[in-house]
């Protein structure tokens, strides 16, 4: 299996992901998405929202989008249950070492366990009694701070969703069952944010919020935890390295009637990727608890009125996106090239989806030192490159370069060498099968599939 220094090391040296602030000496559990990670990022996305908006062939509604604000009024976080112990870590801190944890880390912890019960894990001192403490990413607004200015980063993107329920759905004339799908960043103090970027104060999420009659809110479930499971297999996961786990009461989300997370096999082992919950009528009717605004549903052909439930699906971006390199990392030993001295070399290949991978096509003209063929590949490359993500690399040999695109999950490479001069066809190379065959420069698109 790949170790997360190898998909820090990757990502870092082929410009995925770099450390935050790094020439002052980084920021904790800060990380800055490079050219590639920024069109790896894009492509997830786009992909779930195509999913969600364009390609989801339901039995019945719709799913339409939404982009709210992160900066909300304070009282949708205390409707939400934010700013209560709803939304707290228990933290405690060692009182020799003075380092901090969360009371469930030290819990499933073996080496903070002993015969006298927990003790700090890096120096077996004593803690503190446990503490709560709030999440919430606090901050003002205007030029005076204090207490009448103060609100919050937003530490979800579903609370938007919520109280735009009625707008939504009176402009767009909406019938129950139907969806609203979200993308944007949310924020958490995370005590002990860690594991790259697994777990981080700053994030991504992708929510849909499916409204429905209390009466289908279970049927409903079932039909997301099933459709999101083929996404992510659609998308090449492999099976083995996902799996769901039915979360019990005790530790749910304190909103959640039944909650089911998608877990991924990371290489410090299954942690969760997505969330589905059930989440009843609790939002909608706190929010017209505290509002006093009426957050119900007329059906007009029973008469019936009612507050929607709302089955949830909550996706990390950075956590799938982290889970996507892992899965594709792909190390092949002796298979590809020699080195100088005939010995067989171990290549790493990131075998991405096609919808995935942040570069489609790379250009290569087979030599740069002849000024026809670099002219051609330009010409190539100026042609591809409005309609795909493409680089031009004309550095080092032929062979140098495919590897390079390999590293970086490339789909076809496209060699220029001197019979293109003479019949306008170039040799595509697929980046998992290593086959290559002659192709017509007009037939490009059509061959790389995108």
């Amino acid at each position: 299996m790949v170790s997360i220094n190898q998909i820090i090391s990757l990502c870092k040296r082929r410009g995925f992901i770099f450390p935050s602030s790094e020439i002052y000496g980084g920021f904790g559990s800060g990380y800055d998405f490079g050219p590639l990670g920024v069109e790896m990022k894009n492509n997830i996305k786009r992909a779930w929202c195509d999913e969600m908006t364009k390609k989801q062939n339901l039995p019945v509604g719709e799913i339409v989008g939404l982009d709210a604000g992160i900066l909300m009024s304070p009282k949708i976080w205390q409707a939400s249950g934010h700013l209560t112990a709803g939304f707290a870590d228990e933290l405690v801190e060692c009182k020799k070492c003075h380092k901090r944890f969360k009371m469930d880390e030290l819990d499933s912890s073996p080496t903070a366990q002993n015969d006298n019960g927990l003790k700090c894990p890096d120096c077996d001192g004593e803690l503190t009694k446990p503490k709560k403490f709030n999440l919430m990413m606090k901050t003002f607004v205007g030029p005076v701070e204090d207490e009448s200015s103060t609100t919050y980063l937003r530490p979800e993107t579903c609370q938007g969703i919520y109280v735009n329920f009625l707008n939504v759905m009176e402009t767009m004339r909406l019938k129950i069952p139907f969806g609203i799908a979200q993308i944007g960043k949310a924020f958490r103090n995370e005590i002990t944010p860690k594991d790259f970027i697994f777990r981080t104060r700053e994030f991504e999420q992708m929510e849909m919020q499916w409204f429905c009659e209390p009466s289908k809110a279970n049927e409903w479930f079932e039909y997301w935890k099933e459709q999101r499971l083929n996404w992510y297999a659609d998308l090449g996961l492999k099976k083995e390295n996902i799996r769901t786990i039915e979360v019990p009461k005790q530790d749910r989300a304190h909103y959640a009637q039944r909650q089911i997370d998608i877990e991924y096999k990371f290489p410090f082992g299954w942690k969760e990727i997505e969330g589905i919950h059930n989440r009843g009528d609790y939002d909608l009717s706190n929010h017209s608890k505290h509002s006093g605004k009426e957050l119900n549903y007329l059906d007009e052909q029973s008469g019936k009125k009612y507050i929607p439930h709302i089955i949830e699906t909550s996706v990390g971006v950075e956590r799938i996106l982290f889970a996507f390199l892992c899965d594709a990392y792909t190390e092949i030993k002796g298979a590809r090239t020699k080195t100088t001295q005939a010995v067989k070399e171990t290549e790493m290949v990131l075998k991405l989806d096609k919808q995935l991978a942040p570069i489609k096509a790379a250009v290569l003209p087979l030599v740069k030192n002849k000024p026809e063929l670099v002219k051609k590949a330009k010409q190539i490359y100026q042609l591809l490159k409005p309609r795909l993500a493409c680089q031009y690399d004309e550095t080092g040999s032929i062979g140098r370069r495919y590897r390079r695109q390999d590293e970086i999950g490339t789909i076809t490479a496209i060699t220029i060498d001197f019979d293109t001069l003479k019949d306008n066809t170039v040799t595509t190379r697929d980046r998992d099968t290593m086959k290559q065959k002659r192709v017509k420069i007009n037939d490009l698109r059509e061959v790389i599939g995108v």
